[in-house]
């Protein structure tokens, strides 16, 4: 791991992703976390401290311990059990099939290599009643933007980190074998290659 994506990159990551647009959605989408809770890439932790009382544990995925540090210092205080798993989503998470209630991903499937491969983990340990929480930047259908968005990704995914920003979320998702049962498609404030958004819940 170079310099930059040591000690530059997880800086950049926390800062960008504490904007206001995100903040405000981020605070309205994860309190819809119950349970045991999976949060793929938990980044610097942003999401932790908008868990509510419904949640009893969770597991914390990420492979950059550099924005976990940061994760574990906004987890102090937090009224439920966190357990931090320092690697790739795409890694079987050691959990037991069938142990997770929700998983939350967050302006996370866009940097995972194999994102398909990620979510069949993620689907493995989700219970039979158990849902996918996402809100991800992904690909535009307005195709004058999708251009843009493919045209600029070979040098983005480079600075930001594995950042795709032309990954259908529909997509990938029911590749991994969900099915999405709510999608809200939407542009919030932004450079429109970087903020089409999918928020959605997902069910096996």
């Amino acid at each position: 791991m170079g310099f930059y994506a040591k000690h530059i990159l997880p800086h950049v990551i926390d800062f960008a992703m504490r904007n206001q647009e995100n903040a405000r959605i981020r605070a309205e989408w994860v309190p819809n976390a119950s349970g045991d809770v999976l949060e793929i890439g938990v980044g610097s932790g942003l999401n932790l401290p908008l868990y509510t009382s419904k949640v009893r544990q969770v597991y914390a995925v990420d492979p950059s311990r550099e924005l976990q540090a940061m994760a574990r210092k906004r987890s102090a205080g937090l009224g439920f059990k966190i357990e931090f798993i320092p690697q790739s989503a795409e890694i079987p998470i050691p959990l037991p099939e069938q142990c997770i209630d929700t998983a939350v991903m967050t302006w996370t499937l866009c940097s995972i290599a194999d994102p398909v491969t990620a979510l069949q983990q993620i689907r493995r340990v989700l219970r039979p009643t158990g849902r996918l929480l996402f809100l991800e930047h992904g690909r535009s259908p307005d195709t004058r933007v999708a251009a843009w968005q493919d045209r600029l990704t070979p040098a983005w995914k480079h600075a930001g980190g594995g950042c795709h920003l032309n990954r259908n979320v529909s997509e990938l998702i029911s590749a991994g074998g969900f099915r999405i049962t709510s999608l809200k498609n939407f542009y919030h404030r932004g450079p429109r290659v970087m903020t089409y958004t999918y928020q959605g819940i997902a069910e096996i």
